[in-house]
């Protein structure tokens, strides 16, 4: 099994807080060796994530908090934003966890979903889980040349 480290924040869903998840994806990528570019097309895609998770996941009432998960590989970064609490069980979410497709009607994954187009386009591989409230997963690679259009890794070096 490919071996990675696995980083996990957990905030409450609160506008405030994006600010600071958005500092810790910088720093990890950072470490990693992405290029500046890269490092603000993922602060953009995180912040899509986080802001639609706050804005529409729990009513005024109930808070709630979104976790954040970054599984940081040798060739990649897997970033995961949950909005219904709890930590991770990755084997359970990577078994039910489908691509995004642009063909799909936003309105089925949640209202004001557009930030989903945005985080596709930044972003080499977006998937979606919404059994148990949603969870995007989006990976970026560290080199772009080990990406085809569907998003599958080319590169024959593991």
């Amino acid at each position: 099994m490919e071996k990675f480290d696995f980083i996990e924040i957990k905030v409450p869903a609160k506008a405030e807080y994006v600010g600071v998840v958005r500092l810790s994806i910088s720093g990890v990528a950072n470490r990693m060796g992405f290029t500046y570019e890269d490092i603000e097309d993922l602060k953009v895609a995180i912040s899509e994530a986080l802001t639609n998770a706050v804005t529409h996941a729990y009513g005024e009432n109930d808070q709630g908090e979104v976790t954040v998960g970054f599984g940081v590989y040798q060739d990649r970064l897997e970033i995961m934003v949950a909005d219904h609490g709890g930590s991770f069980n990755l084997n359970e979410i990577k078994g039910g966890i489908g691509p995004y497709k642009n063909t799909e009607p936003v309105e089925n994954l949640r209202e004001g979903g557009f930030g989903l187009f945005l985080i596709d386009a930044l972003m080499d591989k977006v998937e979606i889980n919404n059994n148990s409230g949603v969870i995007v997963l989006m990976t970026k690679y560290l080199h772009e040349t080990e990406v085809d259009f569907n998003g599958n890794q080319i590169s024959t070096t593991q």
